[in-house]
């Protein structure tokens, strides 16, 4: 009796290895991209951006989510960093933040070549992949980031921005952020102005990602339906199972389906348990329920590492996600589910919004209504007082109406 007693935790040991070994095999040829990590925030609030600073040495960073032997250790081949711009720099100085971000994810591919690779499309990914290197997107975090210009949109892709979540814990000007759903903020766009539709549009047009992480549920909506491509969430996890308001529900979820979209699974607790505390279990619940809602490929990862304060137990960084693969395994997912998972599906959105930007196309050109934007720190070049095209057909009627009325009295 008593060899029995000790013979089923050394099998149980022994299926542990055996899926770790399997996810580790498979992550050697199909590494993970992740969409979402904040380490560039990092670098900003613990070192100005100084990436020579001896402490920013990003092959012995303490104290971080993320650095160079937790990337390698956790078979990270591509990863979308974030050039996070936050809710208060709104129609003060965004675009400068946004760029310095931006700058400084440039400056760690310049610093570390060995490590990491800028790309800029999917072939560049699979190069990277081919490379052993990290491949390095850019993902601007906050619509506010473009200051409600289509000119600073395209600046930005130029740049090298791949993806733009279209609002972070705030509303722009022409989208509608998460806390509308909660009450905390209201509704002013009811999901997508006329010229929030312009972005979305011009997106497809330069094939920049949509990304609806951080939206609200009418605006994921609105988004998913008007994209002539699939879009993502970058780092949000399912309703069903953590009703937060930063989850996706279900029919949102069979939207995703519909249109080949992706959602990318957040770790903060706060989003997976609801709770302070959750486990990598958890996490793979979250997984299930996309799969099963959505279809496997529709499921990604995004950790959210270094843009949160509570993480699983068993996730507590980069170097972990041989675990949560292997959690997979084990719940009896196929190889080519986890392969997509881990890099496939995002590789198939990406294709698929190269495919659908055209420049041939004429840009969007149609500015934002003057009367959207706060004027208190911004200058006013180019918005006439004048009757313009840019007025409702009734006012440039009666405009015009009262033109002729006063000649007539001449």
């Amino acid at each position: 009796m008593w060899i029995r007693w000790w013979l089923w935790p050394l099998v149980a040991i022994c299926a542990a290895d055996q899926f770790r070994d399997e996810a580790e095999r498979i992550m050697r040829g199909t590494p993970v991209i992740d969409g979402h990590n904040d380490l560039p925030w990092q670098l900003l609030t613990m070192f100005n951006n100084q990436l020579r600073n001896e402490k920013a040495n990003l092959t012995s960073l303490a104290d971080t989510h993320t650095n160079i032997p937790k990337l390698r250790a956790g078979f990270v081949g591509g990863q979308f960093w974030s050039a996070y711009v936050p809710c208060d720099t709104q129609n003060k100085d965004a675009v400068r933040r946004a760029l310095e971000q931006i700058d400084v994810i440039h400056r760690m591919c310049q610093m570390y070549p060995e490590t990491f690779a800028c790309v800029t499309d999917s072939t560049g990914i699979r190069q990277a992949f081919q490379e052993g290197r990290v491949a390095s997107l850019i993902g601007v975090e906050g619509g506010h980031a473009i200051d409600s210009s289509l000119g600073a949109l395209r600046a930005l892709y130029r740049l090298g921005m791949r993806y733009l979540t279209l609002t972070h814990s705030c509303n722009t000007p022409w989208a509608d952020n998460w806390l509308v759903d909660t009450g905390e903020d209201e509704a002013e766009s009811e999901g997508l102005s006329p010229f929030g539709q312009s972005v979305v549009k011009e997106m497809n047009r330069l094939g920049v990602i949509i990304d609806l992480a951080h939206v609200s549920v009418a605006t994921m909506k609105a988004a998913l339906r008007l994209s002539t491509a699939p879009v993502i969430f970058s780092h949000s996890s399912a309703y069903s199972l953590c009703p937060h308001r930063r989850n996706v529900p279900d029919d949102v979820l069979q939207l995703v389906n519909q249109t080949g979209s992706l959602v990318m699974v957040n770790f903060y607790n706060d989003y997976v348990s609801c709770k302070e505390a959750a486990t990598l279990s958890q996490v793979a619940d979250h997984l299930d329920h996309i799969k099963k809602v959505a279809g496997a490929g529709a499921v990604g990862f995004g950790g959210d590492f270094d843009g949160v304060s509570r993480l699983p137990v068993g996730l507590e960084d980069v170097s972990k996600y041989p675990d949560l693969v292997a959690e997979l395994l084990r719940r009896q997912w196929t190889e080519a589910e986890v392969k997509g998972a881990l890099a496939n599906n995002l590789l198939r959105v990406f294709e698929a919004v190269e495919q659908v930007s055209d420049h041939t196309q004429t840009p969007e050109e149609e500015p934002i209504p003057k009367d959207k934007l706060q004027t208190s720190c911004r200058t006013m070049y180019g918005y006439s007082e004048a009757p313009s095209l840019h007025q409702q057909p009734g006012a440039l009627l009666a405009s015009l109406t009262t033109i002729l009325l006063g000649l007539c009295v001449l």
